[in-house]
């Protein structure tokens, strides 16, 4: 079902240049946009490690437990691995697979504790889950594919005293197979060899093993193979690939282990449907969806009062009115900004922006005028809510010295049912499109429009 407001599909028009330009080995790797901020896959991944583990059958074996822990903190305390506070855990489970979430829970499958033949491809697997926590490929897909929804909703998190996984969940955004938390693109599963490959070498592990088990996992028949494959797709001559990566890094000695890697096999192949031999159901089972929303919003007086006071965000700061509250951190690259009655939450939980302003960017899919790439994001805009409608040629004005429009809207207001007034602001930024979504009922808009004037004049980038 559709959301009603600004819930378009923006996964292609937020593929920079950069994520799709050939990665030349060696080069180096850094997360890409992102909406959330670390402290927010942090929250984020803790939230899903509970509902994951009342899902799966973590093992009650301690030695396991202590043994993944212990090959896992090696693991996460390399440099490259970037400081997330990472946790291990082993799955009863047959299938090769293993997955992380973001922040840092990580999770094993039994199966593929004993598919690998040596520690360092146990590592390899691993080094490989830790690098997409680092590369924050989860919330970057998140954010991608819900360039519109995720300020709202992480605003309804907080609003609705919700989890903010129960909040993304009202996306479409779980822990399914099909989630993009956990269903990576090629060029993600490239870029977690590379850099999984650099985790391993700086812990010892000689990083060519982690393309030894790539290669036995393609040449293995039978049902229980495919699934790590399924979940974590082939960029395609991954072998030769991470073999050109590992030339590409310094001269190490390898060949660190704990020595209890055949004791680890041993115990697994005691603990009955933790291998193919007895298979068991797949333990990861998409998310609970289910979460309990306030049913009613009666808003207040939520007219912006008082002396405006200073946002300082990641990449900009801003002016807003005292009585409205920030929903989202410093470090976030987008912010809603409202008084508490301005969100209202619809009969299916999704949170609207009734009364306030959003502030976050657009990364158009190629470079054009402003006035162009402000029409696509009206377009997307258009696209999932029909009743949405131009109300105002473009007025032009330059912010913080950059060019910009304000493009007037109009749609239905989710606070009271009539018109609503949308100022679309749009700026050009060397990063992309910087935009600003001011809304009111079309009967408030006049009235406040000063206080969204000043603060379009308070803008400032970093």
């Amino acid at each position: 079902m559709r959301q009603r407001r600004f819930s378009c599909l923006l996964v292609f028009a937020v593929l920079t240049a950069a994520d799709c330009a050939a990665r030349q080995p060696g080069a180096p790797l850094k997360p890409g946009f992102n909406l959330f901020s670390r402290d927010q896959d942090v929250q984020l991944g803790r939230e899903a490690a509970a509902q994951v583990q009342r899902q799966v059958k973590i093992v009650q074996n301690q030695f396991l437990q202590d043994y993944i822990q212990r090959v896992g903190q090696r693991l996460g305390s390399q440099p490259d691995a970037g400081n997330w506070p990472f946790s291990f855990k082993v799955v009863l489970d047959p299938n090769i697979n293993a997955f992380a979430l973001p922040g840092g829970p990580t999770f094993i499958n039994t199966g593929t504790i004993e598919a690998t033949d040596n520690e360092a491809q146990l590592a390899g697997v691993m080094a490989h889950e830790l690098a997409h926590v680092a590369l924050r490929h989860g919330t970057n897909q998140a954010s991608k594919a819900n360039l519109m929804q995720i300020p709202a909703a992480l605003a309804g998190a907080i609003v609705g005293n919700n989890s903010m996984l129960g909040q993304l969940a009202q996306l479409g955004i779980g822990l399914g197979f099909n989630s993009v938390l956990l269903k990576y693109s090629r060029d993600d599963e490239s870029q977690a060899d590379a850099l999984g490959s650099h985790i391993m070498a700086e812990g010892g592990y000689n990083p060519i093993e982690m393309a030894r088990f790539f290669e036995k996992l393609q040449g293995v028949a039978g049902s229980h193979a495919p699934t790590f494959l399924s979940d974590h797709p082939n960029p395609g001559n991954r072998m030769q690939a991470i073999e050109a990566e590992v030339r590409t890094l310094p001269q190490r000695n390898y060949g660190f282990a704990t020595s209890q890697f055949q004791q680890a096999k041993q115990e697994v192949e005691r603990i009955p449907g933790a291998t193919p031999r007895n298979p068991s159901n797949s333990a990861r089972n998409s998310a609970d969806r289910s979460a309990n929303y306030p049913s009613d919003n009666h808003p207040a007086d939520v007219r912006p009062s008082g002396q405006l006071q200073e946002f300082q965000g990641r990449d900009f700061t801003l002016a807003y009115p005292p009585n409205w509250q920030v929903f989202g951190d410093n470090n976030s690259g987008s912010v809603t900004i409202a008084p508490r009655e301005g969100l209202v939450q619809d009969s299916n939980g999704n949170t609207q922006i009734g009364y306030g302003v959003m502030a976050s960017y657009f990364f158009p899919e190629s470079q054009r005028s402003l006035q162009q790439n402000t029409d696509d994001l009206v377009h997307h805009l258009h696209a999932n809510n029909p009743g949405m409608q131009l109300s105002q040629n473009p007025r032009r004005l330059k912010v913080d010295g950059n060019q910009a429009l304000i493009t007037m809207l109009t749609s239905g207001s989710p606070l009271n049912g009539g018109a609503e007034t949308d100022a679309l602001l749009t700026v050009s930024r060397p990063e992309g499109i910087f935009y600003m979504v001011f809304i009111a009922p079309s009967s408030e808009f006049r009235n406040i429009e000063p206080v969204f004037n000043d603060i379009v004049r308070s803008v400032h980038f970093k």
